[in-house]
């Protein structure tokens, strides 16, 4: 039978289960990553399983995202994420080599293979033809220790590529279009699957900078054919005894497919405050930008870093604009400097930022109060830059340098007098790793290093038979990790979870720690109730495990996020949603709310389908429960490490 790219790599890896749309299977993960925002919790939750050793082929740990080191805290966590590589067998990826997903898909990256990141933009393996997924620390840690990946058996989505860009149109601009199709919810459980004849008009980065966003559409993952163009992007960069050819079967069956013609495409952008909320530039033309940031995992390629640079040669940045610009790696850095890119781009006015994500989970970078700020990143979520009523509209780096010489938006198919500045194949990149530190042989005198920030990971009771407490908030659609734990200079405190509790909704209802710490002292438990799309963006487990901290022990919501929705479970938090979505309507933050048999329900729901019966305000109201076998043995016992506790008890 005529097989998807898709299945043929997912069949090959797996381990549990069948491949039966909406079943799920356990999957085999060659490689795994980590970045510094999470990977502290990851390795914390690996060394309380008891290994010595990393089981998988591969596990890398990224220093990308915390590198601004203000107070002693990411400092220290460095230090222990070094420590603990050097002794589990991981690689370590130092702080200044580069962002872990331009850096991974230069280095790591083989098509055909798995890879499980604790970060929602993983995806950008499938520009290299992996089945590359993002997920939460713990899942990583399991993996790592040689465990299966669970997943639904996805839905397979063809996007049909023909025709080819036209000049100043760019990828950027292809999966803003698929997200003006697919939207921001309704696609869990579905992975893209990029064919047609358009597919090898796209270079690798090009595909990478796709596959990277389509995260955005809440699919698991997606992925492009392994053909001459990969085989041409792994030989340049030495590593060209990995590559594979993979594609589709002839005829293989997809559950949908969308048609896009590339010759189509306009330059576009996701204006506030989402990555669905699409507009075209020239719908735009002639507003007012006060800065522009180019880089981050999406858009940082030296291809798109090369292209600015020829954009910028001889301009001088707008006088209200602040510029800039954070190459993906030290290798585009190097390739940069070396072809005296840089030079243009410092001689424009443009401000040279560290190789890192920085501004894009803004750690720096801030807007000005109320400003317009045009960045080449993914997410545009409320109050993410770290200035509550910046205005952020998601862009093409070309767009974007355009904007950085006019002071406005400037349609890029518009006479703006400025010469498009071509696309750059590379026969062979500046190869240096000298960043990496693979790890000893010899391990048994490396020292663990722990910080005073660094705590052990908190785990969950066993679930109560009878849940009784209040609506402790209320929240509407589409609220992100973001919303729930936010990132920037809260970041830091990540590996202290009482510490890291304290910011739980802080900018949604600063309110919320003390009014759960009440409760939870009351003997009273937490419920959160939440409209669409409860969870989506960041892979953050930190938005499960600082809620279970305080209290919480059931989410409400009209949908959930697959990988939110993961780790809920993974913490022990029973994941809800509504059969009827006016019952969320009719409640009201502080509502008295009981779940009674608790368990035994979610027990039925599993086994039967049957609803939970949920008493919110004096009246009953239907809630399905969607959960996997594995999700209900975690949801009873407490969590996942509670049942990795138990299993290796009875051994």
């Amino acid at each position: 039978m005529a097989k998807t790219l898709t299945e043929k790599i997912l069949e090959s890896h797996l381990i549990e289960g069948e491949m039966e749309k909406g079943e799920p299977i356990g999957i085999k993960i060659d490689q795994t990553l980590t970045q510094d925002a999470t990977g502290t919790m990851a390795y914390l939750q690996f060394e309380a399983m008891g290994l010595e050793k990393v089981q998988n082929e591969l596990a890398v740990s990224y220093i990308d995202h915390n590198t601004v080191q203000v107070g002693f805290e990411n400092a220290d966590d460095h230090k222990y994420l070094q420590s603990v590589a050097a002794k589990k067998g991981v690689v370590f990826s130092r702080p200044g080599n580069g962002i872990c997903h331009q850096v991974h898909l230069e280095r790591f990256g083989q098509p055909g293979k798995t890879l499980l990141g604790s970060d929602s933009h993983t995806p950008t393996g499938g520009g290299l033809s992996m089945i590359a997924i993002g997920a939460g620390g713990l899942d990583i840690a399991v993996a790592m220790a040689g465990g299966p990946f669970h997943i639904i058996t996805p839905k397979i989505i063809e996007i049909r590529l023909s025709g080819k860009l036209r000049e100043w149109v760019s990828a950027k601009d292809v999966i803003l279009t698929v997200l003006q199709k697919f939207g921001v919810k309704g696609n869990v459980n579905c992975i893209f699957e990029y064919t047609g004849e358009g597919v090898k008009t796209l270079q690798v980065p090009e595909r990478a900078t796709i596959c990277n966003m389509g995260a955005e559409c809440g699919v698991t993952t997606s992925i492009f054919p392994s053909d001459e163009n990969t085989k041409a992007f792994l030989d340049a960069q030495g590593r060209g005894e990995c590559y594979r050819p993979l594609s589709a079967d002839d005829g293989a069956k997809y559950d949908d497919v969308f048609e896009l013609n590339l010759s189509e495409v306009v330059p576009l952008c996701a204006a506030p405050h989402s990555p669905g909320n699409v507009e075209s530039i020239k719908s735009l033309q002639g507003k007012k930008v006060d800065q522009v940031l180019i880089g981050s995992c999406t858009n940082s390629s030296y291809d798109d870093m090369r292209k600015v640079a020829n954009i910028l040669d001889g301009q001088t940045v707008n006088p209200s604009v602040s510029l800039g610009i954070a190459p993906g790696s030290r290798e585009v850095l190097l390739m940069l400097s070396e072809d005296g890119s840089l030079e243009k781009l410092i001689k424009a006015g443009a401000r040279i930022l560290e190789s890192a994500c920085g501004f894009c989970i803004g750690n720096h970078q801030s807007p000005g109060s109320g400003a317009v700020s045009l960045r080449t990143s993914n997410r545009n979520f409320e109050r993410r830059s770290g200035t509550a009523d910046a205005q952020l509209y998601l862009v093409s780096p070309e767009t974007a340098a355009l904007a950085a010489i006019t002071g406005v938006f400037t349609d890029p198919l518009s006479d703006h007098g400025i010469k498009y500045p071509g696309t750059f194949l590379v026969d062979k990149f500046i190869i240096d790793d000298s960043m990496f530190i693979f790890p000893p042989k010899n391990t048994d005198d490396i020292v663990i290093s722990r910080g005073p920030n660094i705590g052990a990971p908190p785990s969950n009771t066993p679930l109560e038979y009878h849940a009784k407490g209040e609506v402790t908030i209320k929240v509407g659609d589409k609220i992100t990790t973001d919303h729930i734990m936010p990132a920037g200079a809260r970041l830091k405190y990540r590996s202290n979870i009482p510490e890291y509790s304290k910011y739980v909704f802080e900018g949604v209802d600063p309110t919320f720690h003390d009014r759960c710490l009440a409760n939870k002292k009351e003997g009273k438990a937490n419920f959160i109730v939440a409209g669409a799309s409860y969870g989506q963006g960041s892979s953050r487990e930190h938005a499960a495990i600082c809620p279970m901290y305080l209290g919480v022990k059931v989410v409400l919501a009209v949908s959930i996020e697959r990988i939110h929705q993961n780790n809920l479970c993974n913490f022990g938090i029973v994941p809800l949603t509504f059969t009827d979505e006016e019952d969320y309507n009719a409640i009201k933050q502080g509502d008295d709310i009981y779940i009674q048999d608790l368990p035994d329900q979610i027990e039925m729901a599993y086994l039967e389908g049957n609803p939970v019966i949920v008493e919110v305000g004096g009246r009953n109201i239907k809630m399905k429960c969607d959960i996997t076998a594995d999700q209900k043995e975690m949801l009873i016992n407490g969590g996942l490490l509670n049942v990795l506790k138990s299993k290796t008890e009875a051994k």
